[in-house]
């Protein structure tokens, strides 16, 4: 059968060596991008590599192609590497509408969720039109100073205010749409989407919500009150944090952005108007996906 899309671009994980200093692709991932667009040519796809895969890979044999002219050529991105590298992108290409597989060549891989030596018994039906799609939504995020914005960024996981490595608790004021809501001596505070619920946000004692559900959770970290607890809030909210008191406060947007934050400073967070398109093999379950990751039911016969 004829692939469903048309034009497809492929986007790899590079990480820094630890030699130069610089990104780079290791030679098993050149060789596995390699074979990947193979794959594709044998489906009837057109195959582009994003820009920094193909200038980190070296891989010249296919047309290059920034983000933005993947969002407007593209009908497909596949993504080879972990769930750091689809929240990058999955960022960036929201505002195009493009859907997104991913193909797990991390760790955990909640959102890259085939597997690698599986990929072409996965994605054959898959490019054929028989997959499940998934929407998730973005958080939109500001970091304002004296009514200036200083700081702008989206966030697919999480947004999350926290001290330096050797400084003490923040003091952060909480409101939720124009409503106080507490001053919290914290280490940080945690607003996760349900995507974001299964990173940062559960190691912190967060919640987990399920996909369908239009909330945010917003999580403490290491406060000084124990009766400070998670709380979970409707993404139609606007969530602000001001920062009162502690030095060296940050913001961090996915933990790949980050802010440097003053006293004074408000990050404000509302829901942004993209989404992030996923698609999974049919008959793709969240429950499957957190009993597998979170290694639940093991040693039960």
């Amino acid at each position: 059968m004829k692939s469903k899309f048309r034009h497809v671009a492929l986007i790899g994980k590079y990480q820094t060596s630890l030699s130069t200093g610089t990104p780079a692709l290791t030679d098993a991932m050149h060789d596995t991008l390699l074979k990947i667009c193979r794959f594709l040519l044998t489906q009837g796809c057109e195959v582009s590599l994003e820009r920094e895969t193909a200038g980190h890979s070296g891989i010249t044999d296919y047309p290059v192609l920034d983000v933005a002219a993947i969002g407007c050529q593209c009908d497909l991105g596949l993504v080879v590497g972990g769930d750091g590298t689809m929240l990058g992108i999955g960022r960036q290409l929201a505002r195009y509408g493009v859907p997104l597989i991913g193909i797990n060549k991390g760790r955990l891989g909640f959102m890259t969720d085939i597997p690698l030596d599986q990929y072409e018994a996965t994605l054959t039906p898959m490019l054929c039109g028989a997959y499940d799609e998934d929407h998730r939504s973005l958080m939109h995020a500001k970091v304002m100073r004296e009514g200036v914005c200083v700081f702008d960024a989206l966030a697919l996981n999480d947004v999350v205010v926290n001290r330096g490595g050797t400084s003490g608790m923040l003091e952060l004021r909480v409101e939720v749409d124009g409503h106080f809501v507490a001053n919290q001596r914290v280490d940080g505070l945690i607003i996760a989407t349900p995507t974001g619920c299964t990173a940062y946000a559960l190691s912190a004692g967060g919640p987990l919500l399920h996909p369908s559900i239009p909330g945010w959770v917003l999580v403490p970290i290491a406060p000084h009150t124990l009766s400070n607890r998670p709380i979970v809030l409707a993404d139609q909210s606007e969530v602000v944090i001001e920062v009162v008191a502690g030095r060296d406060a940050s913001a961090n947007f996915d933990m790949q952005s980050l802010a440097s934050l003053l006293h004074g400073d408000r990050i404000v967070v509302r829901r942004s108007q993209h989404h992030v398109r996923f698609l999974h093999p049919r008959g793709w379950s969240y429950f499957d996906t957190l009993r597998r990751k979170l290694h639940w039911n093991e040693g039960v016969a």
